[in-house]
């Protein structure tokens, strides 16, 4: 248990001294505007420099990635079925098509599912 506790203080130490090291060497500096600013051959840009996202894809994308997750989590629900209680095994798949469920209503609730807003 000592050793379990030894390496883990160690490897805290060694994670904080490389955060430490990496935050030194990447400091930048905020005071000086002109390096800040885009280059177009030394005129001042002619439109904006960053490109406006789009907040509705990024919520859409966003989605998708809680999807492909829980589709990920619900593979291994098949795999247990033989291996554990058939009522165990009912009330966790209940609960998390429930939850899966109530997700799904809160995003068309809030109209996240339109496309065309």
């Amino acid at each position: 248990m000592i050793l379990l506790m030894y390496m883990s203080f160690i490897m805290i130490i060694i994670a904080n001294i490389f955060m430490f090291i990496s935050f030194m060497i990447s400091k930048k500096s905020f005071l000086d505007r002109k390096k800040c600013s885009p280059f177009e051959c030394g005129f001042d840009p002619q439109s904006l420099a960053r490109i406006p996202f789009s907040l509705h894809f990024f919520l859409i994308t966003v989605i998708f990635l809680i999807f492909d997750v829980e589709i990920a989590l619900i593979f291994p629900m098949i795999t247990t079925f033989l291996m554990i209680n058939f009522l165990t095994w009912f009330k966790i798949s209940f609960f998390f098509i429930i939850m899966l469920l109530v997700g799904t209503y809160h995003e068309w609730n809030q109209n996240m599912l339109n496309w065309m807003n």
